[in-house]
């Protein structure tokens, strides 16, 4: 089994987007951290490209993304570069170490886009409270005039797809420190949000019960639904949107996409095209989530482009939060 990113068993947290952030990998059940000796660039590209996240621009170490916790699963990694996992990399082996959690190794993908702008305290890291990186500390946006158009820039920069919604009053709690923006007013082609119009740096009248927040479409969406909450499952993936096939789907992979895109819990995960055919590529087959992931692409599956699918086995998901999800259901039986 890989991960929608090709592998469930490597990610990247503490990071401002999907794509940057400490290396854990997944071994005996459990999540653990990589010691940063010997790890360089060479091994970062092997993260980057196993998570669809570009080539590698930096590998940092000394626990740049904050240290982690329970076990450091790897140390001394060596990658030759060409490998399709790190877990193909050579090392010490499985818990063997002589490292603490203040060594923890990281990554910075091309596909982080943005080292000014992030989103906390989301499901994912493609939604939560918009947090801005100045005068080398981070610090809020207030809500005023903030809407979908200047949400918009934060996750076109983010590389998480569209925008969804932009709430503010501290949806995603209220943060800590300098509330950096105000009245921000976006036309929506700026290519970052500090890019946009403001009162100024630290200009203000708000408090952090004001708090903006982002819920971007992510790398998962729903289509040809009666909502953005119900429809035809598709992800993202190298500048395309393709399906899922119906083979191994069931409630528990439609929880994980309905917790990614904060549509509430699962109502029903309907197979057979109920939503309609994908024109594009099949992406996956034998999706296998335990139901908690926070996202998809943490989900096993088959690999990439490999099935024996066609589009009348495309997948769906309606989740609780799709309005007159209730009415709709008499279709699918």
């Amino acid at each position: 089994m890989s991960s929608l990113l090709e592998s469930a068993k490597v990610r990247l947290v503490n990071g401002n987007s999907c794509c940057s952030g400490r290396v854990e990998v997944y071994h005996d059940g459990q999540w653990g951290t990589v010691c940063d000796d010997y790890w360089d660039t060479t091994d970062a590209q092997v993260v980057c490209r196993e998570l669809g996240c570009g080539s590698a621009t930096s590998a940092p170490g000394k626990s740049h993304f904050g240290q982690g916790s329970g076990t450091i699963w790897l140390d001394d990694v060596s990658c030759y570069g060409s490998e399709s996992s790190l877990l193909s990399c050579g090392s010490r082996g499985w818990g063997k170490h002589d490292c603490g959690h203040d060594k923890d190794a990281g990554v910075v993908c091309t596909a982080s886009h943005s080292a000014n702008v992030r989103l906390v305290n989301g499901n994912s890291c493609c939604s939560g409270r918009v947090e801005v990186y100045h005068d080398n500390r981070w610090g809020t946006v207030c809500d005023d005039y903030w809407d979908t158009t200047d949400a918009q820039i934060v996750c076109r920069e983010l590389g998480c797809g569209t925008a969804l919604s932009a709430p503010g009053n501290a949806h995603f709690g209220q943060g800590s420190g300098t509330i950096w923006l105000d009245s921000v007013t976006c036309y929506g082609s700026e290519s970052s949000l500090l890019s946009c119009g403001s009162r100024g740096w630290g200009t203000q009248g708000c408090t952090h019960s004001e708090d903006a927040g982002v819920v971007c479409s992510g790398r998962s969406r729903l289509v040809n639904g009666f909502g953005r909450c119900a429809g035809r499952v598709e992800i993202y993936y190298r500048g395309a949107w393709g399906s899922v096939c119906s083979d191994s789907w069931g409630l528990e992979d439609a929880e994980v996409v309905c917790r990614e895109l904060g549509c509430g819990a699962a109502v029903s995960a309907p197979r057979g095209a109920v939503y309609g055919e994908g024109s594009g590529p099949i992406f996956l087959e034998d999706v296998d989530c335990t139901g908690n992931e926070a996202m998809l692409h943490y989900c096993g599956s088959s690999a990439l482009k490999t099935h024996n699918c066609a589009h009348s086995k495309d997948v769906s998901v309606i989740c609780f939060d799709a309005g007159g999800c209730c009415l709709s259901l008499s279709f699918l039986f």
